[in-house]
């Protein structure tokens, strides 16, 4: 894989971390990650592209490289407000933009707020909660809603980063959870998404505050009239295995005027990981069309 360049850019007085892959001159790309995941887990899918794109990845707040809040409240807007800081840093005025998970949520935001920025949008697994989750979440009383967000708060706050003694346990850790990958992706995603304690152990570079669902966050409803706002086509991949709700499926969908999903048979969450040479062949086409 191609080693990256670094940089930072700042936002919201926090100091983010990025890389770049590729001739800057080139179309860009940028790639946004998914929660308790970082810039580098990018590496397959920036190389395969850095012959035609400047792809740049960024670390979110909590993430990585980059700051974390004082306060342990990570609001989502707050990640658009991130990628909106990078965006300008750039001096990007159209781009084509790719995030997985939170990170596809967030594009997804940011796309509907700025569409007219945005050339091609590839969400993979990005649409949030499943009509099902929406529904179990609505039928909680308000004062449901946010007491279950204060217990969780606490829990999360109170957390601390798990302690790893060296490399081998953190790679072990990384194969438990995901040992239906490559050697060499387990390797690479462990190296890159540990960070150094001041004793020398290891601890995974995020910060445990960081998984929280905000009650100050946007309703779906405002998330939906986001997504009608979008003009650019929208590519939505699925994993066949993943807890996630196939939107094809269960009409969410049809929000988004331009959007196609593709399903990937016996991938999960990670299907960019899971299934990467279909991934990858089908993103290049459709950010190449």
């Amino acid at each position: 894989m191609t080693e990256p360049d670094t940089f930072t850019f700042s936002s919201q007085r926090l100091t983010l971390s990025a890389c770049g892959w590729g001739d800057a001159a080139n179309p860009l790309v940028i790639l946004v990650h998914g929660a308790m995941d970082q810039k580098r887990s990018w590496d397959w899918t920036a190389t395969a592209l850095a012959d035609r794109y400047r792809v740049v990845a960024f670390d979110l707040r909590g993430h990585g490289c980059s700051e974390w809040v004082n306060d342990g409240d990570y609001g989502v807007m707050d990640h658009v407000f991130d990628l909106a800081s990078l965006v300008d840093h750039l001096g990007a005025e159209r781009f084509r933009l790719v995030g997985h998970s939170l990170g596809g949520n967030i594009a997804l935001r940011y796309a509907g707020l700025f569409p007219d920025r945005i050339e091609k949008l590839a969400a993979i697994e990005g649409l949030g909660p499943s009509p099902k989750m929406l529904a179990e979440r609505n039928a909680l009383t308000a004062p449901e809603r946010l007491l279950k967000w204060v217990d969780d708060r606490k829990m999360k706050s109170a957390r601390n980063s798990r302690s790893m003694k060296d490399f081998e346990e953190a790679l072990s850790r990384m194969t438990k959870a995901h040992g239906h990958l490559s050697a060499q992706q387990l390797n690479h995603l462990t190296r890159t998404g540990v960070m150094e304690n001041d004793d020398g152990a290891l601890r995974w570079a995020y910060d445990p505050a960081a998984m929280g669902r905000s009650p100050s966050d946007i309703s779906h409803e405002d998330f939906r009239a986001l997504l009608t706002e979008i003009l650019c086509p929208v590519w939505l991949a699925y994993g066949e295995k993943s807890w996630a709700s196939n939107p094809e499926k269960d009409g969410r969908a049809a929000y988004l005027p331009n959007g196609r999903v593709t399903e990937f048979p016996g991938a999960g969450h990670w299907l960019h990981h899971d299934s990467f040479d279909d991934f990858i062949k089908k993103l290049s086409a459709f950010l190449n069309d």
